[in-house]
């Protein structure tokens, strides 16, 4: 076995179990103790995993139930999100019928946006702003407004969206996870999130490299359920999963 397929077989033992052995690995591979040390050895100074005493664990991150206003992700990683949101906005045909997610990558979409024949919804009161002044054909999701991040959720929401049957639907996340999937902090944004994925013919997810191996309290959707739109891919493993589009800067 040729020493890349080794660290991917690997690091797709960890995402699925989150810690290994070096002795089981050893005998997964079928090679020696001493090359399955050298490869944790440098998947560790790499980041891939963390080396421990006898094997290794994932480097899975856990963010729990923390989360930041919107104005502070505003300024976090603004150039790989213009790259995502761009590609994204190609995507959008004329009979088009589209959900916007709250978040600060998908307002950048709605930057980009210039198809005025498609009509949008969206759940953001940003992104609804940005709709009406662009003179597009828009609907706001009605529901309990959440300031952090500025987003719709509740109940209300739930309903509204319920009636709609949209052609593509583009999803913000907080992380993205092989086991857990798509996750967000918030319980109630994670149920507008799922309906909104449920009630779409297509689903993207836009996310810059940071959310991969991130997990959040709730998921609202597996991996196989939408299509992921990235800067940069850090780990094929998940292409296996679902399809993904990386955009280069």
């Amino acid at each position: 076995m040729l020493t890349q397929e080794r660290y991917h077989s690997i690091l797709q033992i960890l995402n699925e179990k989150g810690a290994v052995t070096v002795s089981e690995l050893t005998r997964i591979l079928d090679t020696s103790e001493s090359t399955v040390r050298r490869d944790l050895a440098t998947l560790d100074e790499m980041g891939m995993l963390k080396k421990v005493f006898g094997g290794a664990t994932s480097v899975r991150q856990s963010a729990g139930m923390l989360e930041d206003n919107v104005s502070n992700r505003e300024t976090v990683m603004e150039s790989e999100k213009d790259v995502i949101a761009a590609y994204s906005a190609t995507l959008i045909n004329d009979s088009d019928f589209v959900f916007i997610d709250a978040g600060t990558t998908t307002s950048r979409l709605v930057d980009y946006i210039t198809n005025e024949r498609a009509t949008y919804v969206t759940n953001g009161i940003n992104h609804a702003r940005k709709l009406l002044q662009k003179g597009f054909s828009a609907f706001m999701v009605g529901g309990k407004i959440k300031p952090l991040t500025e987003a719709v959720v509740g109940t209300e929401g739930i309903r509204s969206i319920s009636n709609f049957n949209f052609t593509k639907a583009f999803m913000g996340t907080n992380g993205i996870d092989i086991e857990a999937g798509f996750t967000t902090p918030d319980v109630d944004e994670a149920l507008i999130k799922e309906k909104a994925v449920e009630k779409s013919y297509m689903a993207f997810v836009l996310a810059d490299h940071t959310k991969f191996r991130k997990v959040c309290s709730v998921t609202f959707a597996k991996l196989n359920k939408c299509c992921i739109i990235t800067d940069s891919l850090p780990d094929k493993i998940f292409a296996e999963h679902t399809v993904i589009k990386e955009v280069k800067k």
